[in-house]
């Protein structure tokens, strides 16, 4: 079974969930979601004779959350893996990624190569930065209410999740889209009267339970730092992405309508290993199909 610890990091306090001994494997979160989303790895990854380890990134689960929107920039988020990495003892790691956890460690790898063995990127892949800023091209090809819009005025998103934080954890995870929506983002889908077979009640529950206690400001503002990591990053143009990489997507993932693996995407991770298309699944990736995830990984794990 996985432990719990606190460890100190840049000046907060971060919330780890870790298994096995062994090659340092780091498993980083998306939204909503925390360290608990990746239950299924860790005792794989640990039986394998690897140490997995998972965090509640910033703003998340037990971690701390800064009050400041700038304390969620992309070197924020970057700077608390490879502090983690040498708190653990390591020089390097492999870094795993779901959803914004999958822009965390592409950053990782571009930032601070030297200390990544490989990526794995699920659901979200490398994105070159764009011509302009993302909220601006989102808003051309989506339209203003696209969810990554409206996330940005401070308040308006928290307090409609935080209003009942079950039925949208509920309406986010199980993704049915509403006959009649309602404004907001949970507001697009229909509360289902039964989860999907690939999570229970008491692991909702135990989702409802740090979100209830966390809010969902801290994940929020990642969104909140989208353009202001664009302009920060311009010296890193077109610069690849140079560790081994694996990239991994549920067929059925909205995300991969969004940001198709067109060859732009290609030509940013040169060492790339494989591409896993998971049959039946949606975005929820490694919750949803934990045994060909596992398995992906673990072939990447024994290639490097």
């Amino acid at each position: 079974m996985p432990s719990n610890r606190q460890v100190r990091l840049n000046g907060i306090n971060i919330q780890i969930s870790e298994q096995g001994e062994g090659p340092l494997v780091l498993l980083v979160h998306g939204f909503p979601e925390t360290a608990y989303s990746w239950r299924h790895q860790l005792t794989a990854l640990a039986d394998a004779g690897y140490h997995a380890v998972a965090l509640d990134q910033r703003g998340y689960g037990a971690s701390d959350r800064p009050d400041g929107i700038d304390q969620y920039s992309i070197f924020h988020l970057v700077g608390d893996v490879v502090a983690l990495i040498h708190e653990l003892g390591e020089e390097q790691a492999v870094v795993v990624g779901h959803d914004w956890g999958s822009i965390v460690t592409w950053n990782t790898a571009l930032l601070r190569p030297d200390v990544v063995r490989g990526v794995v990127g699920i659901s979200v892949p490398p994105l070159p930065r764009g011509p302009l800023p993302p909220l601006t091209l989102s808003e051309r090809k989506f339209g203003a209410d696209f969810y990554q819009n409206y996330f940005q005025e401070p308040g308006v998103a928290d307090a409609e999740l935080d209003k009942d934080v079950a039925s949208s954890l509920r309406r986010i995870y199980c993704g049915v889209p509403a006959a009649e929506p309602s404004p907001g983002f949970a507001g697009k889908y229909d509360e289902p009267e039964t989860l999907p077979s690939w999570i229970t009640e008491d692991e909702l529950a135990t989702f409802v339970e740090q979100f209830t206690a966390s809010g969902f400001t801290g994940g929020l503002n990642y969104y909140r730092n989208l353009d202001r990591n664009w302009e920060q990053t311009a010296a890193w143009q077109d610069v690849p992405i140079t560790p081994p990489a694996l990239y991994i997507s549920g067929e059925q993932d909205a995300v991969r309508m969004m940001y198709p693996f067109d060859d732009d995407k290609r030509a940013i991770v040169p060492n790339l290993r494989g591409v896993v298309d998971v049959p039946d699944c949606g975005h929820w990736t490694q919750q949803e199909k934990p045994d060909v995830v596992n398995a992906a990984i673990l072939a990447f794990l024994q290639g490097l």
